[in-house]
């Protein structure tokens, strides 16, 4: 199983779905992801650079941080499993990050492996443990030791995130539109994910279903609408 190719592939989706695998990651610069959760300073910096961008309070600039975040964490393994069936081990300790000044924090992995486990149910209950224990439950906790926010919001975005990935696998690859439509839909019925959201009918480009959430993710304080708000009450 050649789970660089596969990485390499799902690269091809957009910046939000590139892990650079190789043996250069992990030397200079480089952290494992792991260290996010435990070492409060770079996210509390992260939400200090987005608060200053968007010129917003600290709840808006935590939010926005944490979507930017879980959508990177969440897309490359979604990916992989909605168009090839492999699920590769981009666990906390495998999966590095390095800092940049701005735009998303590149991810990488040294040396990536990963399990054949199909694009359905079987294959949604393994990405949804690794995105869950792996990633979106310390990186809730993480945040929200830095600011005041409720988990229903970060949980919301997380939720948001894996469904515009869920989108932009189908747009980009719309062979796939309904094996990602199908996986994410597992993957979002499972823990805190459940409720976060609900599946309209679709609306052009989305195939299968077209999400909703159930919270706001504040970005109205400083901009305006987001497609799946909660507040565009005519959807």
């Amino acid at each position: 199983m050649d789970v660089r190719a596969v990485l390499a592939d799902v690269a091809e989706l957009g910046p939000y779905f590139a892990v650079t695998p190789g043996p250069g990651v992990g030397g200079a610069g480089w952290r494992p992801v792991r260290e996010l959760y435990s070492d409060p300073a770079p996210v509390r910096e992260r939400i200090a650079q987005v608060g200053t961008a968007l010129g917003s309070d600290a709840r808006v600039a935590a939010s926005i941080a944490f979507q930017g975040l879980a959508a990177q964490l969440v897309s490359a393994p979604f990916a992989a499993v909605a168009l090839h069936g492999v699920l590769p081990r981009l666990g906390a300790d495998a999966l590095c990050w390095r800092p940049v000044d701005s735009g998303p924090w590149p991810l990488g992995c040294a040396e990536p492996a990963g399990a054949a486990v199909g694009s359905g149910a079987a294959g949604g209950a393994a990405l949804a443990a690794l995105l869950l224990v792996e990633h979106l439950q310390p990186l809730v906790a993480v945040v929200r030791e830095q600011v005041s926010i409720a988990e229903r919001v970060l949980w919301g975005n997380a939720a948001s995130a894996l469904a515009g990935a869920k989108r932009m696998v189908g747009v980009t690859r719309p062979e796939a539109a309904d094996a990602a439509a199908r996986l994410a839909a597992t993957v979002l019925d499972v823990g805190p994910l459940r409720g976060a959201g609900e599946k309209l009918p679709p609306i052009d480009p989305d195939r299968g279903w077209t999400f909703r959430r159930r919270s706001c993710c504040l970005y109205y304080r400083v901009g305006g609408l987001c497609e799946d708000c909660v507040l565009l009450v005519d959807r």
